[in-house]
C-alpha cells in the first residue's frame, strides 16, 4: 500500500527532496508550508499525489487540526516529517531570549505538537514512522551555533526516549542528522543572526562561513531524500542517521572525543559511592 506523507517545511531543501522522492516511489504527500501557494508547481505535475497545507509550525495550536484534517481525507497518516527549520548564529551571550524561545518554538515545541497529534492514529494502527530532521549538531555544537545545537539535541533527547516508548506500538522513530547540503538554509534573510559585538572572534568566523557559503555545500537533497526513504524502508531502521561526508565524520570524530574524556577520569568518575 503506498504510503501517505505529512511533511513540514515541503516547498524547500529537504523538505522538498524528501516529497519529491515520496512520489517517485509512488506515494501520497501532504506538504505544508507557511506560504503553500510555493508548492503549486508539485501540486500541478501530480494533482491527485500532492496536497499544499498552510500550517506555521510554531503555531502548535494549528498542528492537531492540521492532522485531524489530513486524516480525514486520507484515513492515515503514514510518516511524519518534522523538517520545518531554520539556522542562526550567534554568540551564546549575545542570543535573546526571544530569539532562542523562537528557535526553540520552530524545532522543538512545533515538531512536539504534530508528533502528539500523529501518535493515536500510528499506535491504533500499529503503524507509521515520525522522522524528525535534525543536523550533525544535534550531537555537537562550536561557536555560534549554541542556541541552534540547543534546539536540535533537546529534538535528539525527546525524540531517543520517544522512540524506546513506541516501538512496542510498531511506530518508528529516524532521527537524521546533516552535515552541510545544499538547501537554501545559509540564504540571506533566511539564516538567522544575533547582534555580533565582535567580542567572540570564532563567532565572526562561523558567521563568515555562513554568509559566504550558500550555494557550495556539498550535500546533494536528493540523494539524501532518498537515503532517508531507504532506511525508513529498512527491517531495522537506525535511531539516527548522520548525512554526508562531513557530517558522519563530525559526528563520529565527536563520538570518540567524547568517548576519550570519559575514559580519561572513568576510575575517579565510578569511585563516587558512598563508603560502606
Amino acid at each position: 500500500m503506498n504510503k501517505v506523507w505529512l511533511i513540514t517545511g515541503a516547498s524547500s531543501g529537504f523538505g522538498r527532496a524528501i516529497a519529491e522522492a515520496a512520489l517517485a516511489a509512488g506515494d501520497v504527500v501532504v506538504g505544508a508550508a507557511r506560504r503553500p501557494e510555493a508548492l503549486d508547481e508539485l501540486v500541478a505535475a501530480h494533482p491527485d499525489r500532492v496536497e499544499a497545507l498552510r500550517l506555521d509550525v510554531s503555531d502548535t495550536g494549528a498542528a492537531e487540526p492540521a492532522v485531524r484534517d489530513v486524516v480525514a481525507r486520507h484515513g492515515r497518516i503514514d510518516v511524519l516529517v518534522n523538517n520545518a527549520g531554520r539556522t542562526h548564529v550567534g554568540a551564546f551571550e549575545e542570543t535573546t531570549e526571544e530569539e532562542l524561545r523562537a528557535l526553540f518554538d520552530v524545532h522543538v515545541f512545533g515538531p512536539a505538537a504534530l508528533t502528539r497529534a500523529v501518535l493515536p492514529h500510528m499506535r491504533e494502527r500499529r503503524s507509521g514512522a515520525i522522522v524528525q530532521m535534525s543536523s550533525m549538531g544535534g550531537q555537537l555544537s562550536f561557536a555560534g551555533f549554541s542556541a541552534y545545537s540547543a534546539t536540535k539535541f533537546a529534538l535528539e533527547g525527546m525524540s531517543e526516549g520517544l522512540a524506546d516508548e513506541v516501538a512496542e506500538f510498531g511506530v518508528k522513530v529516524l532521527i537524521v542528522e546533516p552535515g552541510a547540503f545544499r538547501t537554501g538554509l545559509f540564504e540571506t534573510g533566511r539564516a538567522g543572526t544575533s547582534a555580533d559585538s565582535g567580542v567572540y572572534g570564532k563567532v565572526s568566523e562561523t558567521r563568515g562561513a555562513v554568509v559566504g557559503g550558500d550555494g557550495t555545500q556539498p550535500g546533494d537533497p536528493a540523494k539524501a531524500a532518498a537515503l532517508i526513504l531507504a532506511a525508513l524502508d529498512a527491517e531495522r531502521t537506525p535511531l539516527r542517521l548522520p548525512l554526508g561526508d562531513d557530517g558522519v565524520g563530525a559526528v563520529l570524530g565527536h563520538l570518540d572525543q567524547v568517548r576519550d574524556e570519559v575514559l580519561t577520569w572513568e576510575k575517579r568518575a565510578r569511585d563516587t559511592a558512598f563508603d560502606d
